[in-house]
């Protein structure tokens, strides 16, 4: 198996889409929310502030990853702008073989060829496989926050 990188285009919308569904949803069973994540993706395709990148088992592609130069203060950060990984998937079957650290490699360079310092990224508290990924390539936990929200 060898296993190629490219920077993701709109002709690629459909293996983006189908792969952020699987990171965002589990699977491919809600309709609506596929939509929405094709309407997202697109837009971010167009977007010279956000890019995605793709792993392909000969034509098959097997994970993807999704950066987006921030402006904004990211916490942990002490400059900008800030690349940000925003969402990074590898299929299991292809998983622990350094296709994920590739995908956030090719960011990182992005980020950089952007102008950027830092690169930032996050994971739920409870997402312990997460965590454990950013730890092992490289990421330092700057803090952990609960979020708030009430209705008015």
């Amino acid at each position: 198996m060898k296993i190629s990188y490219r920077i993701g285009n709109i002709e690629d919308i459909k293996e983006i889409t189908e792969l952020s569904v699987l990171l965002h949803c589990g699977d491919y069973s809600d309709k609506p929310e596929y939509d929405e994540l094709f309407n997202s993706n697109k837009e971010d395709l167009l977007n010279d502030k956000m890019a995605f990148f793709l792993a392909f088992d000969d034509k098959k592609a097997v994970g993807f990853s999704h950066v987006y130069i921030r402006h904004e203060y990211v916490n942990g950060t002490e400059s900008s702008p800030v690349g940000y990984l925003e969402g990074i998937y590898v299929y299991p079957d292809y998983r622990r073989q350094g296709i994920a650290q590739s995908l956030v490699t090719m960011c990182e360079e992005w980020s950089k060829s952007k102008g950027c310092r830092e690169f930032a990224s996050d994971c739920l508290l409870e997402n312990k496989d997460s965590l454990a990924f950013h730890l092992k390539i490289g990421f330092k936990e700057t803090e952990r926050i609960i979020l708030f929200a009430k209705k008015l």
